[in-house]
């Protein structure tokens, strides 16, 4: 049997390590398909439903293994579908590879059938971007790709025409003017950014040693530096903070931590950054510059992987490039010790007053049930190395505050994209990664409805992801910010009566449980997490509840005053939702 030069691509592929191929098929990747049939002993194929879901599947492979992520869909329709789950990985800096199909290079420029050039298409989400013309530029194109997504952290883009794809992987039609073959060599470990220069690291210690209220911002880039972030704020005194991506870097009952940033996050933090003296980011490029210290009023430090963003984001003193956890190790050493720990303490009872006021918020008493009740049940009930995936919206807000980093535990979401659905496909993906794991998706109605045929996906692979949709039968989280610009709402609620996706779970030969009371949610989500194999727990929750921020500007208060006087609908039932809570505890 011919070897063909799509099992050329997919033994390239294998030898880097790739063993899951998350894609849709189609007539323009026939041939791939078979280069993947012909070595399924080697890498899995995992068929979904949308090419969307395939691509936030191999994003959420990525962001939690670290390894390289793979997608696959045909020509025109299917390699556009792609793009959505391919900028989050761009955004958020995580390592995937895109392979597409294209038409027969003699019909190329014909306007033919589905005919999208997609190198094109990909040329502002994809680092590495090319068309294979011939089939002796495999495999050493395929090394360019995967280097270029794993050193440069982003998304990389091979693209190839049917004819090729089944081309004798050793044919070379053409004569040439210069070497036929593209140099490769065999697969070898790409290195960590490593330690920052000795001079950058003297300056940062100069400028942390001299902080009288100094604080720390951890993103993504700490995951895998939590001793590290923990002997770092124990050593300068310094609170942490953490960004929404970063929230599993060190536990959210660590004494040094105030939570999150920004309109997700917390009181103490956005006190914390309003009042500190020195800002330490790392692992982080966070882009919200709003929520950061003001130019020129606190001196900054930045511990960062890529040059391109050190320094990027706000005025930085000392911008050292190098990995978070290697840096880490090499500045501590030259930090003294504070002795006055009056800065940690203050935030430390100012985040204990935090946290009563959430757990609050989480009253199994109230009717409609509480989304922030809902959520805090699923994260009493799971196990400490659980992890949940989220999705855009409201949704991120319940999980921010009320899913608890304790143990291993882990927590994916759409970080800087914020894409609605990518939660359950990132789930499908990650179990399929950490199969000995409990991997819960957190969704809203909204976003599990944009991909909810992946659940049918789970069920056939049997994977046992549980699904606990927070149903508040809208687009919550644009309704609440039509509000604050001072707009009633309009056009984010869905019709009466509000869906019933457990009887989509039961069709699915899942588990599926609809629940409508505060006192059922317990047992649901009980029997959810015991269930071998997928499940889904629908909650109707309060569609009224908003999800306030930290701190409430006068400019927002004055918008959501603006929007009720000008005909916001459910008034009532927003005020009542609104303050209920907030003067039982004033009574309390």
């Amino acid at each position: 049997m011919t070897r063909i030069a799509s099992e050329s691509l997919v033994e390239r592929l294998a030898d880097w390590g790739v063993d899951t191929v998350f894609g849709l098929p189609g007539d323009g990747i026939n041939g791939i398909m078979e280069g993947l049939r012909r070595h399924r002993d080697r890498i899995r194929f995992v068929l979904v439903r949308h090419e969307e879901a395939a691509a936030f599947m191999a994003t959420g492979y990525a962001k939690s293994t670290g390894r390289l992520g793979v997608c696959l869909a045909t020509s025109g329709p299917g390699g556009i579908h792609l793009l959505n789950g391919l900028y989050d990985a761009k955004l958020d800096h995580v390592p995937v590879l895109a392979i597409t199909g294209m038409q027969e290079t003699s019909v190329l420029g014909t306007a033919y059938q589905q005919e999208v050039q997609l190198d094109r298409l990909f040329a502002d989400v994809a680092e590495y971007n090319q068309v294979i013309a011939n089939p002796v530029q495999l495999p050493g194109l395929v090394d360019q790709a995967v280097r270029t997504a794993l050193a440069r952290r982003g998304v990389a883009h091979l693209t190839l025409p049917n004819d090729i794809q089944v081309a004798d992987a050793d044919a070379d039609p053409w004569q040439h003017v210069a070497p036929a073959r593209p140099p490769h060599t065999a697969p070898v470990f790409l290195p960590a950014p490593g330690i920052p220069r000795e001079e950058d690291l003297a300056r940062a210690a100069e400028v942390l040693n001299a902080a009288r209220r100094p604080a720390v911002l951890v993103g993504a880039g700490a995951l895998g530096a939590r001793a590290e972030v923990t002997e770092l704020a124990e050593r300068l005194g310094a609170p942490v903070v953490k960004t929404l991506p970063g929230k599993a870097v060190i536990p959210d009952d660590s004494p040094y931590t105030t939570g999150g940033i920004g309109l997700l996050g917390t009181r103490p933090s956005e006190d914390l950054i309003d009042e500190t003296d020195v800002l330490f980011m790392v692992g982080t490029n966070f882009p919200y510059s709003a929520h950061l210290p003001e130019p020129g009023r606190a001196r900054v430090v930045q511990l960062e992987a890529d040059p391109v963003r050190a320094g990027a984001r706000i005025a930085t003193e000392v911008p050292m490039v190098g990995d978070a956890r290697e840096g880490l190790r090499a500045l501590l050493p030259r930090l003294r010790r504070a002795e006055d720990r009056s800065h940690l303490e203050k935030y430390q009872r100012a985040s204990q007053k935090w946290r009563s006021d959430m757990a609050a918020m989480a009253n199994p008493d109230r009717d409609p049930i509480a989304p922030q009740y809902l959520v805090s049940v699923v994260d009493r009930l799971a196990d400490d190395d659980a992890i949940l995936t989220c999705d855009s919206g409201t949704i991120a807000t319940w999980a921010a505050r009320h899913w608890t980093i304790r143990g291993e535990r882990g927590f994916y979401l759409s970080g800087t994209l914020a894409s609605m659905a990518p939660g359950l496909p990132y789930a499908i993906a990650i179990q399929h990664a950490h199969p000995d794991r409990q991997v819960i998706a957190f969704i809203g109605d909204g976003g599990f409805a944009m991909l909810m045929a992946e659940f049918l996906t789970a069920a056939q692979l049997r994977l046992p992801v549980k699904v606990i949709i927070n149903n508040n039968n809208s687009l919550g989280q644009i309704l609440w910010e039509q509000m604050v610009l001072g707009y009633p709402e309009h056009g984010v609620r869905f019709h009466e009566p509000a869906s019933d996706f457990s009887t989509w779970a039961q069709a699915c030969r899942g588990h599926g449980a609809k629940v409508a009371r505060a006192a059922d949610v317990e047992g649901a989500v009980r029997a959810a997490l015991a269930h071998d194999g997928p499940a889904l727990v629908d909650v109707d929750v309060d569609p009224d509840e908003p999800p306030m921020p930290a701190k409430v500007s006068y400019d927002q208060a004055k918008s959501f005053a603006r929007a009720f006087a000008h005909g916001q609908p459910r008034r009532a039932a927003i005020a009542t939702t609104l303050f209920k809570d907030r003067i039982q505890r004033m009574g309390d």
